[in-house]
């Protein structure tokens, strides 16, 4: 017989890819850890955090868990809260996809099948993504963009996610972390305008159950935004689409 544990959780969800464990899988490359704790027989503890509480049992849900969800200790301007999971099964299959402990230092490529990568990385994008909307010039722009302490995942991610976009690689930027005792260096890769759309067509197909909705909004929102009177130009910032208003002018005197 196997080991018994007295909170229920679906000890197989990690043993197989599906749309629900890729996603997973991405979100805890983001937001989740596996701590140590040396004293304990079972040393494993499977951390996952989020400021949302509400979604963060949403997740706990589709684990079939029984685990407890509290607010994570620390002083910060915001609640966050954790949901804590010390299962040898689930630790061991995390561990044998590539989530290692101290996974800030230690995180490598994650291989996942391509049938299952938008779920990924729209679970890597949850938890350590971001979009916005802004104006340039007065014109409407969207970027989204993924960051990561890992310059190998990062690299790795880059690739296979351009590659499904059709797109080229973007180039990797580097930023230091000062709000951490340690500074670490954090890679982010960035997306504007047509490439935003693709990535939102390429990790929302499907009609996925599992998103976090705030950040689809986003994607939606930007959808209703009228900008016929733009047309993208070779520029060599980021500022995206100018108004080009010769082109503007000749379409009108052909109406």
């Amino acid at each position: 017989m196997g080991a018994i544990f007295t909170k229920h959780i679906n000890q197989d969800f990690f043993k197989k890819w599906s749309s629900e464990m890729s996603y997973f899988l991405g979100y805890i490359v983001a937001d989740g850890c596996i701590t140590v704790s040396q004293n304990r027989k079972y040393p494993f503890t499977l951390n996952i955090t989020s400021s949302e509480k509400k979604y963060l049992y949403r997740l706990r849900n589709v684990l079939e868990s029984e685990h407890k969800i509290s607010k994570k200790p620390g002083k910060l301007e915001f609640f966050t809260y954790q949901l804590q999971i010390r299962n040898p099964i689930i630790t061991k299959d995390l561990i044998n996809l590539g989530i290692y402990p101290r996974k800030t230092y230690n995180l490598n490529p994650i291989k996942v099948p391509n049938k299952y990568f938008p779920d990924f990385a729209r679970g890597f994008f949850d938890g350590d993504g971001t979009v916005y909307i802004y104006k340039v010039n007065n014109v409407f722009q969207i970027k989204a963009g993924f960051i990561s302490s890992s310059l190998p995942f990062i690299t790795k991610f880059n690739d296979q996610l351009c590659e499904n976009l059709s797109i080229s690689k973007k180039t990797i930027h580097q930023t230091i972390n000062k709000q951490t005792e340690k500074r670490i260096i954090l890679y982010s890769i960035c997306f504007y305008i047509d490439d935003c759309e693709k990535l939102a067509k390429f990790i929302y197909k499907n009609n996925p159950t599992l998103y976090l909705p705030r950040k689809r909004q986003v994607f939606e929102r930007w959808k209703s935004i009228k900008r016929r009177r733009y047309v993208k130009q070779n520029y060599p910032s980021k500022i995206g689409w100018q108004l080009n208003q010769i082109f503007y002018l000749k379409n009108c005197q052909k109406t």
